[in-house]
């Protein structure tokens, strides 16, 4: 098998192609949260502690000099992206808890009783039966 063709029936297994579109959707759902935290959720939440913005926290460990630049500890913009963390953590953890529900739910709709047996099932019960019967006499 050469491979090219190795690689692509590799590269065009449906898991590969899921995870892919996985991968993409979920860079696309981290930009929105993090719009959503940066753009409406830490705007109220700097007001209500006064107007500070959490992005300019920060400590200076060294000023700069010399030509040197300052070394600057931003935990500031740390305390951000786990904020943003806790957000995305959250929101799939309640998209989860949604699905698992809707599952249980239709699993719970479903009856629980065996299939009726198989025509042919039936058929070789009958001879089953038969048989017994001819071996008692």
């Amino acid at each position: 098998m050469s491979f090219l063709k190795e690689f692509r029936e590799f590269a065009m297994k449906g898991n590969v192609v899921d995870m892919a579109v996985g991968i993409i959707i979920g860079a696309a759902f981290g930009k929105i949260v993090s719009s959503l935290v940066a753009d409406i959720i830490m705007p109220p939440l700097g007001l209500l502690i006064g107007g500070v913005d959490f992005k300019q926290f920060s400590i200076i460990l060294r000023e700069a000099h010399e030509g040197l630049p300052a070394v600057v500890l931003n935990y500031g913009i740390f305390l951000q992206t786990v904020f943003d963390f806790v957000i995305v953590a959250f929101a799939i953890f309640m998209a989860i808890k949604v699905m698992n529900k809707v599952r249980r739910e239709k699993e719970e709709a479903t009856p629980t009783e065996p299939p009726a047996p198989t025509s042919e099932e039936v058929l070789l019960s009958e001879i089953r039966d038969l048989l017994k019967e001819q071996n008692k006499k």
